[in-house]
């Protein structure tokens, strides 16, 4: 029975806290950003949950890229990696100075050389190469401003954080500032309110009323 009350009141407290963190997450949406928090992105709630939650949101751009990459995607940015690296270039120029050679030698032969000069069937397989190449290239370059694109969402979520947290710490700034003034004035107040007691009680006191009074009727003479 007691492990059930524990649990209930856990439970209770736990609900609890996600309500106020939602009315401290709805508060600081309005007071900072002066809209609704129903109103914002996802990625500007995002970031205002993790203000009021005090939790990081900074995020590694290639890290949160490659995890939405497919299989497909992979590949064609292995192909397009090697297709533009001194190992392809090496690689296909021997390719192409061996069948040139191969069929150039062929042809001194009683036998017929399968790809005689111009080498028809090469440039075939050039262009067929080409026409391969040039979109797995263009699949990789969409993929590189797709990351761009996810890189500057990131710094937009830390520099939309980093204003936040500046714009909350002037806030708090000045509603110190604000204490701080109506305290002086506070003070300065009761100190005028002092100093006009005193002096109201010293003109009232009824020694120095009389001497004033005695002076001011009998004045001294002058000693002759």
């Amino acid at each position: 029975m007691q492990l059930i009350d524990t649990a209930k009141q856990l439970r209770y407290m736990k609900t609890a806290g996600k309500v106020a963190m939602d009315d401290q997450v709805r508060q600081l949406a309005k007071q900072l950003l002066k809209t609704g928090f129903d109103q914002l992105s996802d990625r500007e709630r995002r970031v205002i949950t993790g203000v009021a939650k005090r939790t990081q949101i900074s995020r590694d751009a290639n890290r949160a890229f490659e995890e939405k990459l497919t299989l497909g995607d992979r590949l064609a940015d292995r192909v397009a990696t090697f297709g533009g690296s001194w190992t392809f270039i090496t690689i296909f120029l021997a390719v192409l100075v061996a069948w040139i050679l191969f069929n150039s030698v062929i042809l001194a032969w009683p036998v017929a050389a399968f790809d005689p000069y111009p080498y028809i069937f090469l440039n075939l397989i050039l262009s067929m190469l080409a026409a391969l190449q040039a979109p797995i290239i263009m699949m990789s370059q969409n993929r590189q401003a797709a990351r761009d694109r996810v890189a500057a969402g990131l710094d937009y979520e830390v520099n939309l954080k980093a204003e936040l947290e500046i714009m909350a710490l002037h806030e708090k700034l000045d509603q110190i500032r604000s204490q701080h003034l109506a305290e002086m004035l506070r003070t300065q107040q009761e100190q005028l309110r002092l100093l006009i007691r005193v002096l109201a009680l010293d003109g009232n006191a009824p020694g120095a009323a009389s001497g004033s009074l005695t002076e001011s009727t009998n004045p001294k003479e002058p000693p002759t």
